[in-house]
């Protein structure tokens, strides 16, 4: 009460957000599987999901053909998102971020439903995830990765020694032929 009021000039200066400011909704399409589980959980029914079923070949003479989903269209509709973030929490893939963009208001509001590319365009003003806690323990995901990959080493170790071992020495080695 004390202090004296400063009114933000906003459209001359951009104000100063926090980092995780939530504004809307960024895509990261590579991580998108087409699962739909966004689209079902949004109490608002504003994303709308086109895909169609893609078939991969055999990986190996005799194994069967596989299909996976292939977007089409991802859009969502900031006219009917009440920005709850159920979308992005619910994603197991990683595909839905908070971007701080807040400046995409439109004329007609037809145009608040952003297709893909322009919810791709806002996915590279995400911020960095906060760095973790350096006392706290590492991921078990990255723990089973690095003991996984440790063993392969060994293996390979082993196996390189194993072989070098086994090659004899032959008339035309430095060791062989010399008496």
């Amino acid at each position: 009460m004390t202090r004296k009021t400063v009114t933000e000039q906003y459209p001359d200066t951009q104000p100063d957000l926090a980092p995780r400011t939530r504004g809307v909704i960024g895509l990261f399409e590579e991580n998108c599987t087409v699962c739909m589980l966004c689209a079902r959980e949004c109490p608002d029914w504003c994303i709308y999901i086109d895909s169609h079923k893609e078939t991969i070949p055999a990986a190996t003479p005799g194994g069967r053909e596989r299909s996976r989903n292939v977007l089409d269209r991802f859009a969502i509709d900031f006219a009917l998102c009440m920005y709850c973030g159920i979308c992005i929490e619910v994603c197991p893939f990683d595909a839905l971020f908070w971007s701080p963009e807040f400046e995409y208001a439109e004329t007609d509001i037809h145009e608040l439903t952003h297709e893909r590319d322009k919810l791709r365009e806002w996915m590279w003003t995400v911020p960095a995830p906060p760095a973790l806690d350096p006392g706290a323990e590492e991921p078990k995901e990255i723990t089973a990765a690095r003991r996984t990959a440790e063993k392969l080493a060994a293996t390979q170790a082993a196996q390189s020694a194993s072989a070098t071992e086994a090659t004899p020495a032959g008339p035309d080695s430095p060791q062989g032929g010399q008496a």
